[in-house]
């Protein structure tokens, strides 16, 4: 927050390493918290995926999901879910596979 001549001028704030905010990235105007809330709520609410090791950061207007996997499976539902809600160009994959061991 910036003040200047003793007003708070609040759309001076930038957050991030870029000083680029979400709402400046992204047509929409979604906030990086609503986003991530979203998909960590569709993520959660579909039974056919384990994403309890799933982590879900926002780069801009870019969605990373990251974190453990436990099959393939769960890895493209993780993307589909995420690319339903920010689409597919802004889903980075940082997913790791650990598989069980036979």
């Amino acid at each position: 927050m910036t003040v200047r001549g003793g007003t708070e001028q609040e759309d001076d704030m930038k957050f991030g390493s870029d000083n680029t905010n979400h709402e400046e990235c992204c047509s929409q105007g979604h906030s990086s918290a609503s986003t991530i809330a979203t998909i960590e709520a569709a993520l959660s609410a579909d039974q056919d995926i384990d994403s309890s090791a799933i982590e879900i950061r926002m780069l801009g207007p870019v969605v990373l999901l990251e974190g453990y996997i436990t099959n393939a499976a769960d890895r493209e539902k993780a993307i589909s879910l995420a690319a339903m809600i920010v689409g597919r160009e802004n889903v980075q994959d940082r997913k790791l596979s650990r598989f069980p061991t036979r």
